[in-house]
């Protein structure tokens, strides 16, 4: 039977998925913007600034909006990030709440444990679907060395 412990364990996986997500959206928008700007062959550094600081304070939801608008995707990425969207709001507003005193017994930690992992399927899904439109197939990805430093963002 799960335990408690990974219940945690899995809640912090999951919340790094939708943060990986976010930020790849981010990424993807604000390259968008910077080509739309000229932020890539000039000095507009306050410009890019501002762009940059307006797309960090934005939530998931916006980035989704706005890329919806700009890059034209297909409906079906539309429909897994709307999926997505929904469970990251579901895990960081009312996941706890939702289930309680669950978390005193074995059969309420495998239930949560469930769907914790139905929630990283569903944004793993539509991060690795974003990834692909950077031109990263995450599951193609073999052998590569993992960064273990901090890199300043």
């Amino acid at each position: 039977m799960p335990t408690l412990d990974e219940v945690y364990r899995k809640f912090g996986e999951v919340a790094e998925a939708a943060q990986l997500l976010e930020t790849e959206l981010g990424t993807i928008r604000l390259c968008a913007e910077g080509r739309e700007h000229d932020l890539f062959a000039g000095d507009k550094g306050e410009l890019a600034t501002e762009i940059y600081n307006k797309i960090n304070k934005s939530t998931l939801g916006q980035l989704l909006k706005r890329l919806a608008k700009s890059a034209g995707i297909s409906d079906d990425l539309e429909l897994l990030l709307a999926n997505a969207l929904a469970e990251r709001n579901q895990l960081f507003h009312s996941f706890y709440r939702k289930h309680n005193f669950r978390r005193n017994s074995d059969d309420g930690c495998a239930k949560m444990l469930e769907d914790l992992e139905r929630k990283h399927e569903t944004i793993l899904d539509a991060y690795k679907a974003v990834m692909r439109l950077s031109g990263v197939d995450l599951d193609k990805l073999t052998n590569v060395p993992m960064p273990t430093k901090h890199v300043k963002i």
